[in-house]
């Protein structure tokens, strides 16, 4: 697998960050862009998903001085009830009312990856669906005190403390983590970034 091409990361997710060193790409971060993230009215959430990976790697891309061997990689994940999007809980009632909701209710986790380079900026949505236990409304408190719902899209985080809450998953679980690994190597291929190499962050 042959590759000229450096990536760069722009995203402050250190989960996004631990995904790309599980399969072996090197990359240099980027300060995170400073975007509106606010759904357009009547925006449906898939495509809301897509828009914002796709403003965050272009907003990366402007930053950059030397883009001739540069790829930039923005991407972002939302947890979707029904029609309604769960971002980040403003505080500890509004975490709860989030996990009241998921308890026993399958959902859906969008996670969409964009990649940038001065020939093509590409972007793929990965969809996978997540069901948090019925009974986990016993447990809640519990989680909440542990601190990690708050900074959470959805309250939960299925690679954390939250993991013994669902019980079920269908698709993709990198995707839920915050990068859909098979879609961002997909994109990384067509953008001549490799993958499986020995070295990590170039910081």
């Amino acid at each position: 697998m042959m590759t000229t091409r450096s990536l760069w990361l722009a995203s402050a997710s250190p989960r996004r960050a631990d995904l790309l060193r599980q399969i072996g790409v090197p990359f240099s971060r980027l300060a995170p862009p400073s975007i509106d993230e606010t759904p357009a009215e009547g925006e449906a959430p898939g495509d809301y998903v897509l828009r914002m990976a796709r403003e965050k790697a272009a907003t990366g891309w402007a930053r950059l001085r030397d883009r001739e061997e540069a790829a930039v990689l923005g991407a972002d994940t939302a947890v979707v009830l029904g029609d309604g999007i769960l971002g980040k809980p403003a505080d500890r009632d509004h975490a709860r009312h989030m996990l009241e909701q998921l308890c026993g209710a399958e959902h859906r986790v969008l996670s969409a990856v964009s990649v940038i380079t001065q020939a093509s900026h590409e972007t793929r949505l990965a969809e996978t669906l997540v069901r948090v236990r019925a009974d986990a409304r016993d447990q809640i408190d519990a989680y909440l005190d542990t601190g990690e719902p708050m900074d959470k899209a959805g309250a939960y985080a299925i690679q954390g403390f939250g993991a013994v809450l669902v019980d079920y998953i269908a698709g993709s679980y990198s995707a839920v983590v915050g990068l859909p690994l098979v879609e961002t190597r997909q994109l990384l291929a067509g953008a001549g970034v490799a993958w499986w190499q020995l070295t990590g962050t170039r910081d």
